[in-house]
């Protein structure tokens, strides 16, 4: 929270007035107590002054408010920011809009991620009970939950054909429960995280003894593009072509011998 800080002057009207003017806000956004109230003493000896402590209320969006633009006027960037705090829910959702978004956002989202984090820590610094911060743009975060879901079930799709564990690349928090979420009723894959922030990944298996079906199609057997089956059949069928090509070529020869001797005895004979 803010902390206290002491003011003197002659009336506690004058104490006030000078805490408002050093601390640049205005009555409605600070607390005060009174220590000591003015004294005239006897015909003007022994007077004391008022001296009163003040201390400026915490107003979250205010916080918000004024760290956001301090980080863009560092970065030289114009930003409209709109907020919305939802008490009962403890939420703030921030919503920035500006004509260099691309640069917030980062690869990937890394740079409003990170802007996130920052700002959560700042409004939780002084806050009373922790507040979940979302911070957006251009709706990314929909944009990219897509994009993950999408990413998921294809991802399932390779693990059910190859019947091996797939490795997602290095995710935050968010992204990861979203691939969970999106395989978690899946009948033949299921999803854990292994490694340590911000290294952690998730995986996604097959489940113990499910059948994908892909093995009674005889088509991609794990392990092995062909089964012996179709290699056996793809054999037979070869031979068979060359048999038969030979037996055509022998019956050609045949022909033209008998031909041959045909002619041969037709002359004799003349």
């Amino acid at each position: 929270m803010s902390e206290w800080k002491e003011f003197t002057a002659k009336t506690v009207d004058e104490a006030l007035t000078n805490a408002l003017v050093q601390l640049g806000t205005t009555s409605d956004k600070v607390e005060y107590e009174i220590i000591e109230k003015e004294s005239p003493g006897i015909l003007g000896l022994f007077s004391k002054p008022a001296k009163i402590r003040v201390k400026v209320k915490f107003d979250i969006k205010d916080t918000a408010l004024a760290f956001l633009n301090k980080v863009f006027d560092a970065m030289d960037l114009t930003v409209e920011v709109k907020l919305d705090y939802n008490e009962l829910e403890n939420q703030m959702n921030v919503d920035l809009s500006g004509g260099e978004m691309g640069i917030l956002i980062g690869k990937r989202g890394a740079t409003l991620d990170s802007l996130q984090y920052l700002l959560s820590l700042v409004i939780n610094k002084n806050a009373e009970s922790y507040v979940k911060v979302k911070l957006d743009t251009e709706n990314y975060r929909e944009r990219r939950k897509e994009t993950l879901e999408n990413l998921a079930r294809n991802l399932a799709h390779k693990v059910k054909r190859i019947h091996r564990p797939v490795y997602l690349e290095p995710m935050n928090p968010y992204e990861r429960r979203v691939i969970h979420s999106a395989l978690q009723k899946d009948k033949y894959v299921e999803t854990h995280s292994e490694g340590d922030e911000p290294y952690r990944k998730v995986v996604i298996t097959l489940k113990p003894g499910v059948d994908t079906g892909y093995e009674r199609r005889g088509k991609y057997q794990y392990g092995n593009k062909y089964n012996g089956n179709n290699r056996s059949n793809y054999r037979r069928r070869s031979n068979d072509y060359y048999n038969n090509k030979r037996n055509y070529n022998n019956r050609n020869e045949e022909n033209l011998n008998n031909s041959a001797y045909n002619e041969k005895v037709v002359e004799e004979s003349d």
